[in-house]
């Protein structure tokens, strides 16, 4: 009876010991080693890659943002507001509708194939908006001008990028709504367009989010 007790009194020591242990490597040790190598070593994308402006963050540059008009009244979508670089469209954004006490902004795609008839109107509805909205005194966009990522959302809605050639044919309404050159505008895109990660990996990028913000200044200077 006695060794019994003893014994399971040493096992029941043994695990707390265990546990005490492995509570402070894994849940101390192991998150304190792992957060100060991502400080040291990686720090803006372990903040969330902040972007800042004014000396304000003013968004990540991992998640897109949209530049609307205020809405009116009757209005249910905004529309765009047309003076600065607009992002993919955002088909894949929903509600939450489940815990209503946070208004929340769920991400996601529309999960519809192509050859659903709800895709085809927005993406034929999204290029006349495009060819309407960029086709200006001068210049002109065709529907075969529109690049796919000016009409087609990504799988999360939330891309913060677009291609330059989406960025390209909205260089002439840029210039024209802020009172800019064309040819300084086409120099913003350039400096801010990104080519492939170590040169093989994705696709030439823009991040409208910074464009945005060089445009802003760059208006603030002329």
């Amino acid at each position: 009876m006695n060794n019994s007790v003893t014994n399971t009194v040493r096992l029941l020591w043994a695990g707390l010991r265990a546990l005490l242990v492995l509570t402070l490597v894994t849940g101390v040790i192991y998150p304190l080693v792992v957060t100060g190598i991502a400080q040291g070593l990686f720090s803006d994308q372990a903040n969330g890659s902040e972007i800042k402006a004014d000396g304000k963050v003013v968004g990540s540059s991992l998640i897109g943002q949209s530049y609307d008009l205020p809405l009116k009244k009757g209005q249910e979508t905004p529309a765009p507001d047309l003076k600065w670089f607009q992002g993919r469209p955002q088909h894949g954004l929903g509600t939450n509708s489940v815990n209503t006490q946070y208004k929340l902004l769920l991400s996601g795609a529309t999960n519809r194939s192509a050859d659903n008839k709800d895709l085809i109107d927005w993406v034929k509805a999204a290029k006349a908006a495009v060819v309407k909205d960029n086709s200006v005194n001068g210049y002109t966009v065709k529907p075969s001008d529109v690049p796919a990522d000016a009409v087609t959302s990504s799988g999360s809605g939330l891309d913060p990028d677009i291609s330059p050639q989406y960025a390209d044919i909205q260089v002439h309404r840029i210039a024209q709504k802020n009172g800019l050159s064309v040819s300084r505008v086409e120099k913003l895109v350039e400096d801010h367009t990104e080519s492939r990660t170590l040169g093989f990996i994705g696709e030439p990028r823009v991040n409208v989010l910074e464009l945005n913000i060089a445009l802003k200044e760059l208006v603030s200077k002329s």
